[in-house]
């Protein structure tokens, strides 16, 4: 028996195999490209999406074949905010998909702001008026894409984030849905009932027709239809947002429990509990997950930047050939000997929400070299995280004692030590960095009846890695007042 698991992400897609002792058994991956029509403007091509997918399905099966029939059921999980509309009837996406990254609608959001709903969204949804969020990128299309928002008055078109998309695609155009934590994304569900909400709805203008239905992460999202590479039948019971799965998959299951997952951004969640906790400090309010009838909440921080400063040193300046090479390179330096990297390059997220600030170097002299910039970029990614952690601790009164990362830029020994040191908490590494493509599973697998409980899933985290704190505070305090000053000069 075996657990499909679609990690939908913004450079590519994963897609793996658990077992029921909670295992990867198989993984496959598909980068796709990143569209850019104007400067701050990114899409997908949702077709190409989906074609990785497919891709990706057909690698896992070409590494263990004949076990295709033992899929049981299926698990998602996506980049969140990314949304596009497609033709009900015929199945068709409108244009490609407005990436969560993309700012096109920053002067909307700035619209709303100075009429004054930002205090309405925040208390409703959990979130700020940021272009991050899809709810203005859904605005955005129904503007500017001809004829879209007389179709979608009539009900001809229908919205959906990724996992709305693939849900459509894996069941034949039978499911039009979403889950708890990826509707919670869109600046137009209520934090508190989980449903949309109407006054939400009313200040965008989007019609509720074109809305999915909001489920459970664990509920029943259909089965597949005529997916090439699989059977028929395939129940689909556990999807989330990406960084809710990760928080799942690295079993974060009590208050205070925190996670950090390192990709393209870098996002920060932590368990609260069961009642929402909302944030003075610029953190966002949001379901971890809900299953059956129970929603367990987090206070998120989400930095825009963190695996693509390195993606940028490589692709944009040609400093690396591969982004592992920056280990190296930062470690021939035991220190970024005074420069500052500010990774605003596309805007200041969480805590700040500054869509407006852009990325910076301070503090080059004629004795700074390329292992100094190396250092400095990743010493910025780490110094993000830890604007999230205080803000954190101080909103939830929560003590964070130790830190449970994962994604691609956790396997950074350099960055993962450089983490623990700057914030003054050890850093946990388990053994499988694909947490949010584990947690995907892992919902699945309760939903499906696979799996006994959270406890069940608990005792299966493992720890490959504690880095431990190495510096002083006064040394952490020294580092944070000169970042500080750097932030607020970009």
């Amino acid at each position: 028996m075996l657990i499909l698991a679609i990690d939908q992400g913004t450079t590519g897609t994963t897609c793996l195999l658990l077992d029921a002792a909670h295992r990867s058994v198989a993984k496959a991956y598909r980068e796709f490209p990143q569209i850019y029509p104007k400067e701050a403007w990114v899409e997908h091509d949702p077709e190409v999406i989906w074609a990785t997918v497919l891709a990706t399905i057909a690698d896992l099966f070409s590494q263990l074949p004949g076990r295709r029939d033992e899929v049981a059921v299926i698990g998602i999980t996506n980049q969140r905010e990314t949304s596009l509309l497609w033709d009900r009837q015929s199945g068709a996406a409108l244009a490609n998909a407005i990436v969560w990254q993309c700012r096109r609608s920053a002067p909307l959001c700035a619209t709303l702001k100075a009429a004054g709903h930002e205090p309405e969204f925040r208390r409703r949804t959990g979130l700020v008026l940021d272009p991050y969020f899809s709810g203005t990128k859904l605005r955005w299309m129904l503007d500017n894409h001809p004829g879209a928002a007389a179709r979608a008055e009539a009900g001809e078109l229908a919205f959906g984030t990724i996992d709305t998309w693939l849900i459509h695609k894996l069941t034949g155009g039978a499911v039009h849905a979403t889950d708890t934590t990826n509707a919670s994304r869109t600046l137009m569900a209520n934090i508190d009932s989980g449903g949309w909400d109407p006054v939400c709805l009313d200040i965008l203008g989007v019609p509720a027709a074109i809305l999915p239905e909001i489920r459970a992460c664990d509920a029943y999202f259909g089965s597949t239809d005529g997916v090439e590479g699989l059977a028929d039948g395939i129940p689909i019971h556990g999807v989330l947002g990406d960084q809710h799965a990760a928080l799942f998959g690295q079993a974060c299951f009590a208050p205070g429990d925190a996670k950090c997952t390192y990709g393209t951004g870098a996002f920060l969640l932590a368990n609260t509990g069961e009642k929402p906790v909302f944030s003075s400090r610029g953190l966002l309010t949001t379901p971890a997950w809900r299953l059956g009838g129970q929603t367990t909440y987090a206070l998120e921080g989400a930095t825009f930047i963190a695996g693509a400063a390195v993606q940028w040193l490589r692709d944009g300046l040609g400093m690396i050939d591969s982004a592992a090479q920056i280990e190296g390179l930062a470690g021939a330096v035991s220190d970024s000997g005074g420069v500052t990297f500010v990774p605003a390059l596309a805007g200041l997220g969480a805590p700040h929400w500054r869509p407006e600030a852009r990325g910076a170097f301070f503090g080059i002299s004629r004795a700074t070299g390329r292992a100094h910039i190396a250092r400095a970029v990743l010493d910025g990614i780490a110094l993000q995280v830890v604007d999230l952690l205080d803000a954190m601790a101080a909103d939830s009164g929560l003590a964070i004692e130790s830190l449970r990362v994962d994604g691609g830029a956790a396997a950074n020994d350099l960055l993962m030590q450089t983490q623990a040191d700057l914030f003054g908490v050890a850093v946990d590494r388990p053994p499988m960095l694909e947490a949010t493509g584990l947690g995907a599973g892992l919902v699945a697998g309760l939903g499906a009846g696979i799996f006994a409980g959270l406890a069940d899933i608990s005792a299966s985290w493992r720890l490959e890695r504690r880095f431990e704190v190495g510096r002083d505070q006064p040394w952490r305090r020294a580092q944070k007042e000169r970042w500080d000053a750097c932030v607020s000069r970009c």
